[in-house]
Parts: C-alpha cells; sequence; structure tokens
C-alpha cells in the first residue's frame, strides 16, 4: 500500500530513529479480502536485543530533558498524527478490518494521549517529608524505569501504540515496542512520525515480530526494566511467567467478559441500542464489549425483539466504505473461534434469534465476516456466557431479582468491565457497590475516557492503564535522605 513516506519501502523495523532491514519478512493480510496489503518484518531475539541496546543508550539523555522539554515533543507528536488523520485511518482499516468511521475513531484517540500526557509537564514530581532528625530533609522521587518493552494486540494497532508509548515517553522512558504480526503497519506509521516529531532517535522503537519469539526475547531480557502489555489473559500468565526470572515489573490489561444488566424500570430504548452497540465495536473485538446481556423477565420479550430487529439493520460491508457499520474478523483463526463457540452453544441448547455465522450475499466473497448473532436459551454456565467470545455473537438471559442479576454478572473468572442499566438511584448505587468489575458503566457504554483508568480485577489483568494511575506505572520511588548537617 502506498505509505508516502511513513512505512518503509522494504520490510524493516524502525530502530534508532531509522528504518533497519530484519532477515525475514511476513506478508500482511486485509481482513476484509484476504489480499496481501504488505509485506513487513519478522524480527527475532537479536532485533530484541539490539533495539533495547539502542534504547538504553538514547533512554539516559532523554531523562535528563526537564518535563517540560518532553511534553513540548509529545504536543509535536499529537500534532503529527492529526496531520496525518486520513493516512493512518486507512492503515488501519487495511490491516485490521474495522470500519473507516472506527478508524478515524482510533486516529483521534492516539493523539488524545499524547495531548493528555503531555500535560503533566508541570505536574508535581515528588513528595518532600518532615524528618524526625533537625537538620534533615526526606524527599521521595518518581524516575523513570528505564526502558520499557511494551507488547500490543492487534485490535486497536494504533490506539494502543499511543497508549504505552506516550506515558512511558513523558515519564522519561524510552520504548521499544512489539505490535501484533497481523497489525505491525500502524505501529511502524507512528513510530515515524514520533521522530518526524522530534523524538530523539533510540527512545521510540517498533520491531515486528512473532510473539513466542520476538515478545518472549523482549520479555526475558535482562534489558527490560518494565514490560507493559495489553491482550489476553493466556498470553498475560505466559507473560507474567516468562518474567519472574527477572523480577521485572508488568503491568497487565487482559480479557474481559462483561455483563450488561438490564433492569425492569431502565429506558428500553437507550438499553438495547446500547447492548448492540457495546457487542459490535469493532466486529465484537474489544476486551469491554457486551459478552452477556441478563434482562429482568418482565422486559425480557420485549428486549429481545428490539435487540433482533437493531441487529438486523446492522450494515456489513467493505470496512474502507463511509455506509458500512460492522467489518470483518481480524484472521481465520478467529473466525473459527467464534463459530466454535456458537455450534458449541447450540449443542448446548441455545437458540438462534438471529446471525448464525457468515452472511450471505455477493458482498462477501472472502473474507473473514461473521453475522451480528442472538442467542436466547442458555443458562449462566454454558461456555458462551463463561468464556470471552471476543466477536459479534450475544447470549441473552433473564433473571428474576437484583440479587439474582448480581449473581450472574459477578459469576466469572473476569473483572474488567459491567454495564447497569436503571431509572432507580438506590439501584444504581447497589451496582456500582455490588458489581465486582475494576470500570462500571451505569446507563451508559464507553469507549473508557483517557483521563480516568481502565484497568482490571481477577483474570482481567493487573496494573491498567490510562489517566494519573496509568501514569504511575511508567514510574518508579526514590527515598532521598539529606543531612544538612547541625542547625
Amino acid at each position: 500500500m502506498s505509505s508516502n513516506g511513513i512505512l518503509p519501502d522494504a520490510p524493516a523495523a524502525f530502530v534508532g530513529g531509522e528504518w533497519v532491514p530484519t532477515g525475514e519478512a511476513r506478508k500482511v493480510l486485509n481482513p476484509a479480502t484476504e489480499q496481501v496489503v504488505s509485506e513487513v518484518a519478522e524480527g527475532g531475539t537479536a532485533d530484541a536485543d539490539r533495539a533495547l541496546d539502542t534504547a538504553r543508550r538514547a533512554q539516559r539523555a532523554w531523562a535528563r530533558k526537564t518535563t517540560v522539554e518532553r511534553g513540548a515533543v509529545l504536543r509535536a507528536v499529537a500534532a503529527e498524527i492529526r496531520a496525518h488523520q486520513e493516512e493512518l485511518a486507512r492503515v488501519v482499516v487495511a490491516e485490521q478490518g474495522k470500519t473507516i468511521g472506527e478508524a478515524r475513531g482510533e486516529i483521534g484517540g492516539a493523539a488524545g494521549w499524547f495531548d493528555y500526557y503531555a500535560g503533566y509537564d508541570r505536574r508535581p514530581t515528588g513528595t518532600l517529608l518532615p524528618s524526625e532528625n533537625p537538620g534533615e530533609k526526606i524527599s521521595i522521587r518518581t524516575e523513570p524505569h528505564g526502558v520499557v518493552a511494551a507488547i500490543i494486540p492487534w485490535n486497536f494497532p494504533a490506539a494502543l501504540f499511543a497508549r504505552k508509548v506516550a506515558p512511558a515517553i513523558m515519564a522519561g522512558n524510552a520504548v521499544v515496542l512489539k505490535p501484533h504480526e497481523d497489525t505491525p503497519l500502524s505501529a511502524l506509521a507512528l513510530a515515524r512520525l514520533c521522530a518526524a516529531a522530534g523524538v530523539p532517535g533510540g527512545v521510540v522503537n517498533v520491531v515486528p515480530g512473532a510473539g513466542r519469539v520476538l515478545g518472549d526475547a523482549l520479555v526475558r531480557s535482562p534489558g527490560s526494566d518494565l514490560v507493559t502489555v495489553t491482550g489476553s489473559t493466556r498470553a498475560g500468565r505466559e507473560i507474567l511467567s516468562a518474567a519472574a526470572d527477572t523480577v521485572t515489573p508488568v503491568s497487565l490489561e487482559l480479557g474481559g467478559k462483561a455483563p450488561f444488566v438490564v433492569f425492569s424500570d431502565a429506558d428500553l430504548d437507550r438499553a438495547v441500542a446500547d447492548a448492540a452497540d457495546a457487542r459490535l465495536w469493532n466486529c465484537g473485538q474489544v476486551c469491554t464489549c457486551n459478552e452477556r446481556t441478563y434482562v429482568h423477565r418482565s422486559v425480557y420479550d420485549e428486549f429481545v425483539e428490539r435487540l433482533v430487529a437493531a441487529m438486523r439493520e446492522v450494515r456489513l460491508g467493505d470496512p474502507a466504505e463511509e455506509t458500512s457499520q460492522l467489518g470483518p474478523k481480524i484472521n481465520a483463526t478467529e473466525l473459527a473461534k467464534v463459530q466454535g463457540f456458537l455450534d458449541r452453544a447450540v449443542e448446548q441448547g441455545a437458540e438462534i434469534a438471529c446471525g448464525g455465522g457468515r452472511p450471505e450475499g455477493e458482498r462477501f466473497p472472502a473474507g473473514h465476516w461473521f453475522a451480528p448473532t442472538v442467542l436466547t436459551g442458555l443458562g449462566n454456565d454454558a461456555e458462551v456466557l463463561r468464556q470471552e467470545v471476543f466477536g459479534p455473537v450475544l447470549p441473552v438471559v433473564p433473571f428474576d431479582t437484583p440479587d439474582e442479576a448480581f449473581a450472574l454478572a459477578n459469576d466469572t473468572d473476569y473483572g474488567l468491565t459491567a454495564y447497569a442499566y436503571t431509572a432507580d438511584l438506590n439501584t444504581a448505587m447497589r451496582a456500582v457497590d455490588e458489581l465486582a468489575f475494576g470500570e462500571v458503566y451505569v446507563n451508559k457504554v464507553g469507549p473508557e475516557q483517557l483521563h480516568a483508568f481502565h484497568g482490571g480485577w481477577n483474570l482481567s489483568g493487573m496494573g491498567g492503564d490510562d489517566g494519573e494511575h496509568g501514569y504511575q506505572r511508567y514510574l518508579r520511588h526514590k527515598t532521598v535522605y539529606l543531612s544538612l548537617g547541625e542547625a
């Protein structure tokens, strides 16, 4: 695809502020057509070591810059992203498959993270404490970790680059980022724009490659001072174990199984629209998606009827077209996984209210397409209600009392996001208290806002991103006792 200078002309990593060839290459496929978009570098262990060494050499000088100087560079990065917004959005569509409208929103969000963290340029950077001794001062300073190894998935290849890189470099770290094998182009383009905006060579590095080779090397290397990951719970467990040998700090933002609870007094128009919307973001490939919906029995039949109607109206089509509302799944493996969940759900007694697999029609001769699907007739022990589907399949289950609703919602190993819809303030506040999740939305859906905090409980991870709490993950603390002698 045409790069206009923001992508390499030949397969390469971006290390030290320049394109660096590697010995291997892999194809990037368009999920909507299965056609080759580009060929990119396939980095290995030696490439990981080289990038980490380069980042180490660059980090100390970058950390010595004032926060005001670093903030100015971050603002310049945001401006570069906005100047290339449409081109970057087209890159996201081509490699990831989301609709052009969603892709534009993602690029706008990426610029927003750099703008937001640039605002940390004049914030306090430590604490001054009183001492027990005369003539003595105690301070607790915040300092960067050093070199951050960042690993991101394929569902938001541009936004998650910004979500990791912006706070990391604002805090004074250097970054070596590994994008997912299916979606490396966005990260490579953004790294090039960081350099164009004035980020010194070596501070932001991107090396594409396989998770079990390149990713494993980054996590296990003593050259990584912090590992930050967004990805599946399986990957998070493996990464946490791999980092144990070097006792490297790890921040994990992992999967979810968000419940969407609709009480009898809810605004059904809003609840139905939001339930469908939150299930279909990015073809259901978002960790905060509505994965299971619980509806009070008194409004259950009406809710399902309206939900099915809403799902049937969704326009599937070429994600590059302005009118398309839903694109394809990312790859054949993910498509087969979702189909497997559906097939096993039917075996367990599910009724398909709409959808049920690949959409029909001449518009879908190739690509990884799956129609919006609603399931009924299942209990909370069904696999599709317990494991993260990550696709446009939504089971709907009735409940009779608030206690039952909260018990159903909390009956999960995950704990990232939950939704509750009610017109009663007492019920709303009880939902906030009872739902055991790191994020709770009442009468609304996301996306999460960048100045808040996006972090899960239980198998949804440890650590998290965004806001002040996310920023603190990129800092460590140094306590200083300074004796001034006798007063």
